[in-house]
C-alpha cells in the first residue's frame, strides 16, 4: 500500500508541474551520450525479412529481396535498418529459434547474400544492426542436441537442467521446465516456447540444496558465454553495424543480485570500444535505468503506459490485454499525463548515458492502423519524430499499412503478432509485388482490400502519407534540436486532456511540438520562457499561439499538429 501510494504521489506530482502554475525552464542543455556520432539524427527502418520483398518468387522473402529495396529505404530518409533474424532456424519462432548462429537460413540466401547485403548497404550509406538473440537457441541446435545426452560432455551444462525427470519445480520457476525430453535424467528451462530451451548464464542466488543451479562463474557458463561473444564478432567482422539484443534483460535466471546480466552486456560492449566504435548497441530490455549501463539504447515498451499511448482499445480487448485507451485515438480518452509518468521517471535518470526508444511499431505489435486515418496516422508519426532518441519505423507503417484480422497462425505469430507480419505491399498488382509466387504459398496473405495502400500509389501522391513521412524524417536529420539527445521539455500534459505540447532545445535551436489526435478542439495555456520573434512552421497545421510575458497560449483544431522552428 505505500509503494502504491507513493506512486500516486508521483503521478500527481508530474500532473502538476506540467499544467500552467510552475516554471518549465528550456535551458537548451544538452547531455551527449556515449554512441556513435552516426547516431545522433539516425532513423532506422525495420525489416521483417520473410515478409519484405521476395526475390525468387517462393513466397517468403529473402536478403535479395532487401538488397533490391536498399533504393527504396535510401529514398524513405532511414539510414539504418533493424534486421530480424536470419538465422538457419527450424521457424517454430519465426526465426527467433535459432540453430546455427554462424549460418544464414537457406530460405533467406547465404552467407555471401548477407555480406553483400551490409555491403550494399554501405554503398549507400545506410547502416544494418541484426537481430542478437541469445537467451535460448532452437530446440534442434548441435548444442542442445548433445546437452540432452546421459554421456557428460561440454555441452551438458550450457542449458538450464535439474537433474530429476520426475520433479518439476515449484516457485519462481513453476511451469518454466519440459519434462521427459532426450535421455538425461533432467527437465530443461524453457525461456519462451516449450521449443527455445534456456541458455545457462547461471543463477544469481543459487539454492545451495539444487546442485543443478550453477554459480554465474561456472567455468561451463563462461565457456558458453564466450563462444557467444565468438558470434558476436563473426558478424561484426562480416560488416554488421551493431546489434538488437532479444530479451536482453533475461540472461540470468532468479534474483540477479550482483548485476551478472549487466556484467556480460558490459564486456560486450567492451569489445565495441576497442575493435568496432562505430557500432551501436540497442537492447530490449525495456528498463533503460538497467539497460543504459551497457547499450547504448533501450527499447521502452513493455510496460502499460506504451500500450496506452499506442494501442487502441479495440484491437487491446481483442486480444485479452487490459483495457485502455490510444491517446493518438480520435475519441479523446487517452491520458498523456499517465506515460509520461512512466517516461520521465527513466528519461531524467539515463539521459546522459543513452537513448530511450519508443518504436512505432514492430513484430511484436499491433500495426499503427487499426482503423486510423492518414492524419490519424501523421500525427504518431510526427510524434515518433521529434521526442528524444531515435526513431525506428517497422516496415510498411510508412505507407499506413493496415493490422489484418483472422490471419493464419504461422511460425509462433499467433494473434495478433500475424497480423502485422504480412507481406509489404510495393504495388497494386499480383500478390502487392511481393512475390510472383502463387496467392496460395505466400508466407502469409497479402491485403487483398480495395483500398490497400502501397508504396508505388503513395510516391506519386503528394497528400499521402509515405510523402508526409518523408518530410518529417527529413526534419529529424537537419533539425539539431531534434538530434537524439536534445533536451526535452514537456510543457502541457494534463491528465485525461489534450493537447500534448513539448519543447526540444540544444543551445539556441528549439522546436516547438503541439498534438491533438482527437477529434475536439482544444486548448492549452504554459509557460514558455523562451523570447522569439517568429515561429516558423516545419509540419503540420498553422495554429492561433500568443504570448504575453512567459505566458504562451495556443488553439488547436481536432486532429491536428505542428512542428515550430522558434526563431
Amino acid at each position: 500500500m505505500i509503494k502504491k501510494l507513493a506512486a500516486i504521489g508521483f503521478f500527481l506530482s508530474l500532473v502538476t508541474s506540467l499544467t500552467l502554475g510552475q516554471v518549465q525552464e528550456i535551458t537548451g542543455n544538452c547531455s551527449i551520450p556515449d554512441a556513435p556520432e552516426w547516431t545522433r539524427h539516425a532513423v532506422f527502418y525495420q525489416i521483417y525479412p520473410q515478409t519484405f520483398n521476395d526475390s525468387n518468387g517462393d513466397g517468403i522473402g529473402d536478403l535479395n529481396g532487401i538488397i533490391q529495396k536498399l533504393d527504396y529505404v535510401k529514398s524513405l530518409g532511414a539510414n539504418a535498418i533493424w534486421l530480424n533474424p536470419f538465422f538457419d532456424s527450424p521457424f517454430n519462432d519465426a526465426g527467433y529459434d535459432v540453430r546455427d548462429y554462424y549460418k544464414v537460413a537457406p530460405r533467406y540466401g547465404t552467407n555471401d547474400d548477407a555480406k553483400r547485403l551490409f555491403e550494399e548497404a554501405h554503398r549507400r550509406r545506410i547502416k544494418v544492426i541484426f537481430d542478437y538473440v541469445i537467451t535460448y537457441t532452437a530446440i534442434d541446435h548441435p548444442w542442445f542436441v548433445e546437452s540432452c545426452k546421459q554421456q557428460p560432455n561440454k555441452y551438458t551444462n550450457w542449458y538450464v537442467w535439474n537433474d530429476n525427470v520426475w520433479k518439476m519445480e515449484e516457485g519462481e520457476f513453476a511451469n518454466r521446465f519440459i519434462q521427459g525430453y532426450g535421455h538425461r535424467n533432467g527437465n530443461f528451462m524453457r525461456n519462451f516456447y516449450w521449443s527455445q530451451p534456456a541458455l545457462n548464464f547461471g543463477f544469481g542466488q543459487p539454492d545451495t540444496n539444487k546442485k543443478w543451479q550453477l554459480p554465474t562463474n561456472h567455468p561451463d557458463v563462461l565457456a558458453m558465454r564466450e563462444e557467444l561473444k565468438k558470434i558476436f564478432c563473426y558478424w561484426m567482422d562480416m560488416g554488421a553495424d551493431g546489434i538488437r539484443a532479444d530479451m536482453a534483460g533475461a540472461l540470468v535466471k532468479g534474483s540477479d543480485v550482483n548485476g551478472d546480466t549487466k556484467k556480460f552486456w558490459q564486456e560486450i560492449r567492451q569489445i565495441v570500444r576497442e575493435k568496432y566504435p562505430q557500432a551501436f548497441m540497442v537492447s530490449e530490455w525495456s528498463y533503460p535505468k538497467d539497460a543504459l549501463d551497457a547499450f547504448h539504447a533501450d527499447f521502452f515498451h513493455w510496460f502499460d503506459g506504451y500500450n496506452d499511448l499506442m494501442q487502441k482499445e479495440s484491437w487491446r480487448i481483442l486480444n485479452g490485454f487490459s483495457e485502455g485507451h490510444s491517446y493518438f485515438d480520435k475519441e479523446g480518452k487517452g491520458n498523456i499525463a499517465y506515460f509520461l509518468s512512466k517516461y520521465m521517471d527513466q528519461y531524467n535518470a539515463t539521459k546522459s548515458k543513452g537513448y530511450i526508444l519508443l518504436p512505432m511499431g514492430n513484430h511484436d505489435n499491433a500495426r499503427m492502423n487499426v482503423q486510423r486515418t492518414t492524419d490519424d496516422l501523421e500525427i504518431i508519426m510526427a510524434f515518433g519524430m521529434t521526442i528524444p532518441g531515435i526513431p525506428f519505423i517497422y516496415y510498411g507503417n510508412e505507407i499506413g499499412m493496415k493490422e489484418l484480422s483472422d490471419m493464419p497462425q504461422i511460425e509462433g505469430a499467433y494473434k495478433p503478432r500475424a497480423g502485422a507480419r504480412t507481406p509489404m505491399q510495393w504495388t497494386s498488382g499480383r500478390n502487392c509485388g511481393f512475390s510472383t509466387a502463387d496467392f496460395s504459398k505466400l508466407y502469409l496473405p497479402v491485403d487483398t482490400s480495395i483500398d490497400a495502400p502501397n508504396v508505388a500509389s503513395e510516391e506519386n501522391d503528394p497528400s499521402s502519407l509515405l510523402n508526409r513521412v518523408k518530410k518529417l524524417i527529413q526534419l529529424k536529420h537537419t533539425e539539431p534540436a531534434l538530434a537524439a539527445y536534445a533536451e526535452f521539455v514537456p510543457l502541457y500534459a494534463k491528465e485525461n486532456s489534450y493537447p500534448f505540447v513539448y519543447a526540444r532545445a540544444n543551445g539556441k535551436e528549439v522546436i516547438l511540438v503541439v498534438l491533438n489526435p482527437s477529434a475536439q478542439a482544444s486548448s492549452a495555456e504554459f509557460n514558455f520562457n523562451i523570447s522569439y520573434k517568429k515561429l516558423q512552421l516545419l509540419a503540420g497545421k498553422e495554429m492561433n499561439i500568443g504570448k504575453k510575458e512567459k505566458t504562451m497560449k495556443c488553439e488547436v483544431p481536432g486532429i491536428s499538429f505542428a512542428v515550430y522552428k522558434v526563431k
